[in-house]
């Protein structure tokens, strides 16, 4: 029985520094198999070298609501947007908007399914104080999952807050987000680990995985780039506070 492990990414947002410091950490641990679940872009300063580094390291990618709607935003939008939607490439803008929005895979028994924020679209956000019928929503197949099997567990990105919850054998879980954390300032990401592609109940791990990084750097990054909206991130990297909640 061969136990294999599967990093799983979320929530990069331009921030190459702690991108980096994650994929060497998955590296160290000798895992060569990851799934992003999307938002590359947007908040930090480096969204296109982040998309480039992405699209090499993760053998999944799945587009988040920044993915979806930062392409297309017109020139008359704030500032902040027309410089992030700026600083991509054009074949980057389409390739974010062509990535799938779920993945499912089959892991020592357990029918998982991965998207970016909720089963209904990357728009939608279900937080970790979610209600029951929000719970309920994330295991449902919808028009944007597709009619797989229907999922034991669900992983996904979005809210930038780690938790695990599991309800008459269903788990819930979120990653929490490589780039801009909002429940501690440093990075996260999981490691699944089973049999895959076994039908059958085997030994199953699910990790959660912190990684420091150098956060000055990004923020000198930030600065010598000028990015708009500056020091607001500057702070949510810092305090892992998030912005609308700052009183700036």
């Amino acid at each position: 029985m061969l136990l294999e492990r599967i990093a799983l990414i979320s929530d990069v947002h331009g921030n190459l520094t702690a991108l980096d410091a994650v994929l060497d950490d998955i590296k160290s641990r000798g895992i060569e198999r990851i799934i992003n679940l999307g938002d590359f872009v947007g908040k930090g300063p480096r969204g296109s070298e982040v998309v480039d580094r992405c699209a090499k390291a993760c053998d999944v990618n799945i587009r988040g609501n920044w993915d979806d709607h930062l392409p297309v935003w017109s020139d008359e939008s704030a500032t902040e947007m027309v410089w992030w939607r700026d600083e991509l490439r054009q074949d980057q803008r389409d390739w974010l908007r062509a990535l799938p929005l779920s993945h499912d895979l089959l892991m020592s028994g357990r029918h998982i399914r991965l998207f970016h924020a909720s089963a209904t679209s990357p728009h939608v956000r279900v937080h970790a104080n979610h209600t029951a019928e929000e719970f309920e929503g994330m295991f449902v197949n919808t028009g944007m999952t597709g009619n797989g099997p229907v999922p034991s567990m669900v992983g996904y990105g979005d809210i930038h807050d780690t938790f695990v919850e599991v309800e008459r054998g269903r788990t819930l879980f979120n990653v929490g987000s490589v780039g801009n954390p909002l429940d501690e300032p440093v990075p996260s990401y999981a490691i699944l680990e089973g049999v895959v592609d076994e039908p059958e109940q085997a030994p199953f791990g699910l990790h959660f995985i912190r990684v420091p990084y150098d956060i000055e750097a990004e923020i000198a990054a930030a600065a010598r780039l000028e990015m708009p909206s500056f020091e607001p991130y500057a702070v949510e990297l810092r305090t892992a506070v998030y912005r609308g909640s700052q009183g700036m």
